[in-house]
């Protein structure tokens, strides 16, 4: 567990003086707790959790601690699991998300000279506008496109000679091989590229890149804290920074909630320590990585959280075995002539589980039938089950600029 700075703990002891006078939620939370006599981060350790369920059932504006007229925006997540969770923003908010996300680019090699394509989605969801508010904080051009219509997309990264690109990774793949088909590489200007909303394997990472011409940055954040923006990748593309003057990370084990050693793979857990429209309080992400121990060779002094291998919530069991979509991506990342792109089928059939796995392949004919052959022994290996392992040609699987769903289990 990292050590937390006197700065983060009198940021967080700070905000504990009145937290529960502003606070509904934390007063009900915390009841019968004296948060305000916390002096350490042993004695923070030992405060109870946030979930999104809380924060579900404080449903609309019940996370709310400042007054109305504090609150200039809301954001929100989805919803389309269980009540969406909103989350008031004040100004001071707004202004320091923008200085996150601006030291964002900035570790990515972003300048004021850079023009960028914004291809996330606005509105209630955190992404698009996040990505703008950089931005403008920073002095580059936006190009605030949106998600969508791919070949408007293309003419405006000619005509406007865009450089840095924006967006999911499922939605850079679909613009990479768009590139790739129409022959546009040598048309195009972009030199980087800011990824984020979906976890993705180095196999696709290097399809974008290639097809491209571009550096990637993975780019983190969740819409309860802030949205994007809390934390990139730097030059080292080893990990990825979270900024500790406004956010504070623990590693817990999913099962206990104990506290890991730095270096050992749990759930990530963040305290804001400046927020004020809706501050956290060890708010679980669910997202499983792991703190990075050695200092970074880029000279950052802030922390690094690994790439995230999957989420709590992402587990699948099937015949016994218990399997996350990294997992699969790693088989994949192994067999040669195997894709990024996969979709995984499960069903019950006469009361046993069923899994197919389709894959996307650059082979034909035998080759093809051979790849299906080793992508079914690699699973079997790394995994413990063996699937039914169906290729198919190259772009047949669904593309999207929205998060792509690739698990499908239809036995409940």
């Amino acid at each position: 567990m990292p050590a937390m700075t006197p700065e983060q703990l009198q940021l967080i002891t700070d905000q504990f003086k009145t937290l529960k006078d502003r606070s509904p939620f934390y007063a009900k939370k915390f009841d019968g707790i004296d948060i305000a006599s916390i002096t350490s981060q042993e004695e923070f350790e030992q405060l109870p959790f946030s979930e999104k369920a809380d924060l579900r059932e404080a449903y609309p504006l019940g996370i709310q601690a400042v007054p109305d007229e504090e609150v200039v925006r809301i954001h929100s997540s989805s919803g389309t699991t269980g009540t969406p969770v909103i989350i008031p923003y004040t100004a001071q908010d707004v202004s320091d998300w923008a200085d996150m996300f601006a030291r964002c680019y900035r570790t990515a090699g972003v300048t004021e000279t850079d023009r960028i394509q914004i291809t996330p989605g606005y509105g209630l969801w955190t992404a698009g506008i996040g990505f703008q508010l950089g931005c403008e904080r920073l002095g580059a051009m936006a190009i605030p496109m949106g998600p969508g219509n791919t070949d408007k997309q293309l003419k405006m990264m000619q005509d406007l000679g865009s450089t840095v690109i924006t967006a999911t990774s499922s939605y850079a793949l679909l613009l990479a091989e768009e590139i790739s088909k129409r022959g546009l590489r040598d048309k195009i200007k972009l030199k980087r590229g800011v990824i984020g909303s979906e976890r993705w394997g180095d196999k696709m990472r290097r399809r974008i890149q290639d097809e491209m011409g571009i550096e990637i940055f993975d780019i983190y954040g969740l819409t309860e804290i802030y949205g994007p923006g809390i934390g990139i990748s730097c030059s080292e593309h080893h990990g990825m920074h979270v900024w500790a003057d406004y956010v504070y990370c623990e590693i817990v084990d999913p099962k206990t909630g104990e506290a890991l050693p730095d270096g050992e793979v749990g759930e990530l857990v963040l305290t804001t320590l400046r927020k004020q429209g809706a501050p956290l309080i060890r708010y679980r992400t669910h997202d499983l990585t792991r703190i990075i121990p050695e200092p970074c060779p880029c000279g950052l002094n802030h922390p690094r959280i690994d790439t995230l291998t999957g989420r709590t919530d992402d587990m699948i069991k099937v015949k016994g075995c218990n399997m996350f979509p990294a997992q699969i991506e790693e088989v994949l990342k192994f067999v040669d002539g195997a894709s990024s792109e996969y979709q995984v089928m499960i069903e019950a059939v006469n009361g046993r589980d069923v899994l197919e796995l389709l894959f996307e392949c650059e082979y034909e004919g035998e080759a093809r039938e051979a790849c299906e052959r080793e992508v079914a022994a690699v699973f079997k290996a790394k995994i413990g089950c063996t699937p039914k392992a169906t290729a198919v040609p190259m772009g047949e699987l669904p593309r999207s600029e929205k998060k792509t769903r690739r698990i499908f289990d239809s036995r409940y």
